[in-house]
């Protein structure tokens, strides 16, 4: 059974699940469908074309589909898809995608911390945790397991790697290498997410070859270009460094390198 208030304001055409709770002054627009066990809290707004899996919370305030802040959009239908266990903090907002049948896309098992902002087209993978006040502009692209501390800024089409750590107030411009700490402005690499990878399972011997990596790739004098020559010659190739690897060679020589760590 549901259980939804008498103030909140529920469309005919909305779905919902066995055991929605849907708290106070909640408004639920057409054609949303919203997996069984899912918490509303109060005064949260959830617009049309948002398609939802279980047991999700979306706290007081939230607002879930709304239109893109986009010059470019002009009313075509576009979506939102989230998965399951994901929590949406007080105030959180979350745009539909621009383009005509496109979707903003979240994964599972997310933590939005109050505040935080997904623009339109984004694209977040599962287990990431975004501290209170991020902001994420549109197409943007957040692997699995990443982290973001309070207050980041993210520019859009930018993409973080898997299990990266943001640190807070940090501001994003370019892309974020996989597994490793990241910070300030500009956006600085520092070490690997040595807390982030433990938690993960990655064993020492693992953590090292990433470290010895890390070092040659963004704490030598060398280009992007050579330091990956560098860590092939010198560097045992885990799974993890060649994911590192390659996501770096498809976002161009360059990028990082001795002219950014000045």
């Amino acid at each position: 059974m549901t259980n939804v208030h008498p103030t909140a304001i529920v469309d005919k055409r909305a779905d919902l699940g066995e055991g929605v709770t849907v708290g106070p002054f909640v408004v639920i627009e057409a054609d949303t469908r919203i997996g069984a066990n899912c918490i509303i809290e109060a005064h949260a707004v959830i617009h049309s074309n948002v398609t939802m899996g279980d047991s999700n919370v979306i706290g007081h305030g939230a607002i879930i589909g709304g239109d893109p802040q986009d010059r470019k959009y002009s009313g075509e239908p576009t979506y939102l898809e989230i998965g399951n266990h994901n929590v949406f903090r007080e105030f959180v907002t979350i745009h539909r995608a621009t383009g005509e049948g496109k979707s903003t896309i979240v994964g599972d098992d997310c933590f939005l911390m109050a505040f935080c902002h997904l623009g339109h087209n984004v694209r977040l993978f599962s287990n990431i945790t975004m501290a209170n006040g991020v902001g994420v502009s549109g197409h943007v692209t957040i692997e699995d397991g990443a982290n973001l501390g309070g207050m980041v800024g993210v520019h859009q089409f930018v993409r973080i790697g898997k299990y990266s750590m943001v640190g807070g107030m940090s501001k994003v411009v370019r892309d974020v290498p996989p597994f490793m700490l990241t910070e300030g402005q500009p956006l600085r690499v520092y070490d690997i997410n040595a807390v982030g990878l433990r938690r993960l399972g990655v064993d020492s011997r693992r953590r090292m070859a990433l470290h010895k990596a890390c070092k040659l790739l963004f704490r030598s004098e060398m280009s992007l270009t050579r330091g990956i020559e560098a860590v092939r010659r010198e560097v045992e190739i885990t799974e993890e460094v060649e994911y590192l690897i390659n996501f770096l060679e498809n976002i161009g020589g360059g990028r990082y390198g001795r002219q950014d760590q000045k």
